[in-house]
């Protein structure tokens, strides 16, 4: 009984058309040089650079944006006393912090 279930399974592969249409799909998705599995590899790559592209681009717009910011007096003395601190002449400035943004010593 199990050996006629077998022989029925195996008869598909007594065709050389079966045969070669499986060897043919093996050769195509494994082992030729545009195979699925390098497509599917090239395909993935595609889409990192894509993000990648797409991170760069917002990062161009915002560095125009302050390109475009300290084009004039203003933005420019806003951006040094944001980043640098300074202050103009007979100018007091007081910095506040909150204690989330202090750096501590640990001894660990």
């Amino acid at each position: 009984m199990k050996s006629n279930r077998f022989l029925r399974l195996l008869k598909p592969f007594k065709n050389i058309y079966f045969l070669v249409l499986i060897i043919f799909i093996v050769w195509m998705v494994v082992f030729d040089a545009n195979s699925w599995l390098i497509h599917k590899d090239l395909n993935t790559d595609i889409e990192n650079l894509n993000s990648k592209i797409e991170f760069y681009n917002n990062e161009i717009k915002s560095d125009q944006k302050e390109i475009e910011a300290l084009n004039s007096i203003d933005g420019i003395e806003t951006y040094a006393r944001e980043h640098y601190k300074m202050k103009k002449e007979n100018e007091i400035v007081y910095i506040i912090e909150d204690a989330d943004s202090l750096k501590t010593n640990t001894n660990e």
